[in-house]
């Protein structure tokens, strides 16, 4: 079991375990990463933004230490928020909206058939089932505010494309009209066309 965690996630730590429903949680597999430790098999240390003790295969550590500094075009990833790759909601906690913004009952969770924007593996939106209602977190200081705006946008133009989606709606962000967000601008730029009832982009846009 152990060695299935750490081959899945490159890092073990206290809430993977929980979120795999181990029985007997991270104390069950503890013993076990130790041993591989002694064995110079795994590191053991504080490598990702939770706390106690955590476990991580030495390639996990390399890709850990790779992405120290941002990439000059923003890496993109669209997963289901059920997804095991997603860390939001088990490892680590969703963020907090702004101060700014009035996202009250629309809190992510880690539901079928929503999906997070991974923006350089930090959280950029979160889009629930149906996609009129998004939880967006851009970061508060330039460049990385501006061009993870343009990736984001890109990335929902790209999801508004999919034949299977037939187009995308976007009436609210955190809470308020999507023009009124600063993220509107961007989807503007990215094929979005402002209307009465939010921003659209049809499939064939």
């Amino acid at each position: 079991m152990a060695q299935q965690l750490l081959t899945r996630y490159g890092v073990v730590t206290r809430e993977v375990a929980a979120a795999e429903g181990i029985a007997g949680g991270f104390s069950a597999v503890y013993d076990v990463l130790k041993a591989l430790e002694d064995a110079g098999r795994v590191r053991r240390g504080y490598f990702v933004g939770v706390g106690a003790t955590q476990f991580a295969l030495p390639p996990a550590l390399e890709l850990l230490r790779s992405l120290r500094e941002m990439p000059d075009e923003p890496e993109v990833l669209v997963i289901a928020a059920t997804d095991t790759a997603n860390p939001y909601g088990t490892t680590l906690k969703w963020p907090a909206p702004q101060a700014t913004d009035d996202a009250a009952g629309r809190a992510p969770t880690r539901t079928v058939g929503s999906l997070v924007v991974l923006v350089n593996g930090a959280l950029a939106a979160y889009v629930p089932r149906g996609g009129r209602q998004l939880a967006v977190y851009l970061p508060e200081d330039e460049p990385a505010r501006s061009a993870t705006g343009r990736a984001l946008a890109r990335a929902l133009a790209g999801l508004a494309r999919e034949e299977r989606r037939g187009g995308l709606l976007l009436a609210e962000i955190n809470g308020r009209p999507t023009a009124d967000h600063p993220l509107g601008p961007y989807l503007v730029d990215a094929g979005f066309h402002p209307s009465a009832m939010g921003f659209q982009m049809r499939r064939h846009a």
